[in-house]
């Protein structure tokens, strides 16, 4: 198991230079049924993130590229009359899929963005009182660019933003990464994507493995306590709630598992707490004009005391 988890992480690195910590998250997210939010400016290869991500599952893959003008049925399907058969015939939508690439999805209008939300939450759509299971596994990767919130966009709600098990700021690379990144573009101009290197089966498979990892109940403690701490930070207005420390604990998990242990530790929780609170706390008024999500979250993991000697084996 651990071979082939080895050798997709392997190929996703390089078919995307300085990725990887990105592409673990991606990797747990699937696993543990989540969806991705990839966030960043334009040209830092978010979408040929998501279709690398994508080439290395050997499943189903569509994108649809978000505009104003895209309506909900355009992204589940519609029944329509069929003229030469006198009768409805039901059209399923791009959404049917393994891997759904929602591709700048805060420029999609607010009725159009919670169509995803049926979807995401309970893997199915309902289409003229219809309900069609969608294909196991499924997720969304969904993009956006925040330098153009102001620009024809419509900002993603609480309940939407709340589907993602993780945002994932993507910076920019380091001079190193970059430089290769220039070379490797010299040698071949037309971006190697990652080859298919694990199966649909493969995938379920460890979603079923990644439940068996151990989550001792001071690591349990330590996450709600955590939790309720953003509840009661003053420059916070809104923090975690019961999904989040659910997401919290199942993200945890998933680092174990990619680490090839049976048990969680502190660090997992610290290592995906940031990617699962910066897009579900909202600060105060007064927060926001001198705090950042990130520097609050700091702030609280410092004081939470960790567990030092649990026995989480």
């Amino acid at each position: 198991m651990m071979r082939k988890l080895d050798a997709l992480r392997s190929e996703l690195e390089r078919s995307v230079i300085g990725r990887k910590s990105e592409f673990d998250l991606m990797i747990i997210a699937m696993i543990q049924q989540g969806h991705v939010l990839l966030e960043s400016v334009p040209g830092s290869g978010k979408t040929l993130m998501a279709k690398s991500f994508a080439g290395a599952i050997a499943g189903q893959f569509r994108r649809m590229q978000f505009t104003p003008d895209v309506l909900p049925s355009d992204v589940t399907g519609i029944r329509f009359f069929n003229p030469r058969d006198q009768d409805f015939v039901l059209r399923i939508g791009p959404i049917h899929t393994n891997i759904l690439l929602a591709d700048e999805i805060n420029r999609a209008t607010p009725r159009t963005q919670s169509s995803l939300l049926e979807a995401m939450e309970e893997k199915q759509v309902t289409i003229d009182g219809e309900t069609v299971k969608l294909p196991n596994p499924f997720m969304v990767i969904a993009t956006q660019n925040p330098v153009e919130s102001q620009q024809g966009t419509f900002p993603l709600p609480a309940a939407q933003l709340d589907r993602f098990l993780f945002r994932i700021e993507i910076g920019y690379p380091d001079l190193d990464e970059e430089k290769k990144i220039l070379a490797d573009f010299g040698k071949n101009p037309g971006k190697v994507m990652a080859d298919s290197i694990v199966s649909l089966e493969d995938v379920m498979r460890w979603s079923k493995e990644v439940k068996e990892i151990a989550v001792h109940e001071d690591i349990q403690a330590y996450i709600v306590h955590i939790v309720r701490a953003t509840r009661e930070h003053h420059s916070i207005e809104i923090g975690l709630s019961s999904r989040a420390a659910l997401a919290i604990l199942q993200a945890a998990q998933g680092m174990s598992f990619l680490e090839g242990r049976n048990f969680t530790n502190p660090d997992d929780v610290k290592a995906v707490l940031p990617h699962i609170a910066g897009h579900r706390i909202v600060l105060t008024p007064e927060g926001m004009l001198t705090r950042e999500v990130g520097e609050v979250m700091e702030e609280i993991v410092s004081s939470v005391p960790a567990p030092v000697e649990a026995v989480m084996k």
